[in-house]
Order: C-alpha cells, then sequence, then structure tokens
C-alpha cells in the first residue's frame, strides 16, 4: 500500500515539475475513400423530368378587342328583350294592381327588400361559380368558364357589348320571372319579383361598371357607385386580388363587409368538404388562371 502512496506522490511531484510531460495527445486516423460514382445509366434518352404541374402558357387564348366573343349577336339581343319584358310585364302589372287597392308602400318596401337580397344572391352565385365546377357543369359551365376567364383577364368585362354581357341572366330571368307574374295578382310579391330579378339581371352589368375608369363611366353610374347604391370600383377590386375569396356580391356590395368578416363563405366550404368531400378552388394556390394578366391595360385605359 505504501508502495502504491509513493509512487502516486512522485508522479504528482513530476507532472507538477515538468507538467508538459503530462500533456495529452490527441491521435487522428483517417482514410481516404473514392468518391461515389452514380450508376451510369444505360439508357439516358428515356430519363426526363417530368413537373407536377404544367400551367399554360400565358398567352394561350387571349382574348383581343375585337375578338367576336366580345360581341353581341341576335340571339343575345332577342334573350335580353325576353328578359326585358318579362321585367317589365311584373312592374306594370304591380301598379297596376297597387293602383286599385290603393296599397303602395307594401309593394316599395317589398322592392326594397328584393334589391337588398339580390346583392346577397349575387355574392353566392358568384362564389358558387368561382369556386365550384368546370366548363362541362350542366347548366352553368359557361358562366363558370366566363368568370375564370374574367378572374385572368378582367378588361374583358368592360369590352363586352351589353347584350353580351346580359343575355345568359336574361334568359334565366325570362323563364322564371314571366309565369310568376302570370299566375301572381299581388303587388307586394310582383314589387319583390321584378326588383330582385331585375337587379339580378342587371348585375353583370354594375360588375362591368365597376371595372371602368371614372372617365368611361356615365356621371349618374359614378354618383350611384359613390352613394353605395351600385357597387364600387375600389371595393370590387379587392376581390381580384390575394387571397381571391372576399367581396363576391356585385350588385350593391353592401353585404360583403358582413359576409367576409364573419366568414360565411368559408364556413359554408367546410361544410360542402366534409358532407360532399368537394375542395373549393379558393383553397388552392393561386396560378396563371387566378391571376390576372395586365399586358393590355395600358391599351384600354
Amino acid at each position: 500500500m505504501s508502495s502504491i502512496l509513493s509512487h502516486h506522490h512522485q508522479s504528482l511531484l513530476l507532472h507538477h515539475h515538468h507538467p508538459s510531460l503530462y500533456t495529452p495527445t490527441r491521435f487522428y486516423c483517417s482514410t481516404a475513400a473514392a468518391p461515389h460514382k452514380p450508376p451510369r445509366n444505360p439508357n439516358p434518352t428515356i430519363l426526363k423530368v417530368v413537373p407536377l404541374h404544367v400551367s399554360a402558357p400565358l398567352n394561350q387564348n387571349r382574348p383581343t378587342l375585337t375578338d367576336p366573343s366580345l360581341q353581341s349577336t341576335w340571339s343575345h339581343r332577342a334573350w335580353l328583350a325576353s328578359g326585358c319584358t318579362s321585367l317589365l310585364f311584373s312592374l306594370v302589372k304591380c301598379l297596376g294592381h297597387a293602383a286599385q287597392s290603393h296599397s303602395f308602400p307594401e309593394p316599395i318596401l317589398a322592392a326594397v327588400l328584393g334589391y337588398v337580397l339580390a346583392d346577397l344572391g349575387s355574392g353566392i352565385y358568384h362564389w358558387g361559380i368561382d369556386n365550384y365546377g368546370d366548363s362541362t357543369t350542366p347548366l352553368f359551365g359557361s358562366q363558370i368558364e366566363a368568370f375564370q376567364g374574367h378572374h385572368r383577364w378582367p378588361w374583358t368585362i368592360t369590352r363586352r357589348q351589353f347584350a353580351n354581357n346580359l343575355h345568359a341572366l336574361a334568359r334565366i330571368i325570362a323563364f322564371t320571372v314571366t309565369p310568376v307574374s302570370l299566375a301572381c295578382d299581388d303587388p307586394t310579391v310582383l314589387g319583390f319579383v321584378f326588383m330582385f330579378s331585375g337587379c339580378i339581371m342587371f348585375s353583370q352589368q354594375f360588375h362591368a361598371w365597376a371595372h371602368m375608369t371614372k372617365s368611361r363611366l356615365p356621371s349618374l353610374v359614378l354618383w350611384l357607385q359613390d352613394a353605395g347604391i351600385l357597387v364600387s370600383r375600389g371595393e370590387h377590386s379587392d376581390h381580384h386580388r390575394q387571397p381571391y375569396n372576399n367581396n363576391y356580391c356585385i350588385v350593391s356590395g353592401a353585404w360583403n363587409g358582413v359576409l367576409d368578416k364573419n366568414k360565411v363563405f368559408e364556413a359554408m366550404e367546410m361544410v360542402l368538404y366534409f358532407k360532399l368531400g368537394v375542395r373549393p378552388r379558393s383553397w388552392t394556390e393561386p396560378n396563371s388562371d387566378w391571376t390576372e394578366e395586365t399586358g393590355i391595360s395600358t391599351v384600354l385605359d
């Protein structure tokens, strides 16, 4: 035991007087590995990189200022005339029965209600065709395709001729309002039908005005927009900015704040997703179909 202690004491003395003798030394061992070479492709001509998504070129099917699809045809004018006739018939019948019964306040209040609900209806319809279906969807396919093109080239709606812009909705109005007007004699109901249907049919024109510059708009339209009676240019412009999921209403736009603040459309999208498993387009990352192409804006201003 004493020999062990003596040896330890000597070790401590040596370390005290000659610390370099006990400095630890590290040894490194390395090996040079041959670089890894990928196996040679026996047939390199068939190896291709396939992207997950290929966007269509931005100039594919680009409309022009003289595009025939923006012009009115006689068929468009006929449907517009039919829609206007059905609206005029309901108005005349409403005024006639109101005069006979001396009850004008009720039809007026019904017309105001029709105007308010038309804005809401335009938003729900706009939301639906913006987010669901495609060009092959029955009944609504052409409208869906047109609205998708509108997101890419918003200026086209300002160059559509009047009947071209309204004929699709005018056709629906002609088939729905005429039977109601023929069957109903209640001025209150007729007042509501006239105003609601009229605002829906002309909503596309209100929409077009919301895309035009002030210099191209009549003074009356500018006043109606500034007064909030028609959807304004500034408010609707937010609909064409990311994330493209708000400001759908295009009559007066009065419902936009309520619907967007309370996330009504987002809730409806969740219900449809969990019930039917259908995802709206607004959930996907915007691509060229959603992005506005502005190369022609200088020509239109």
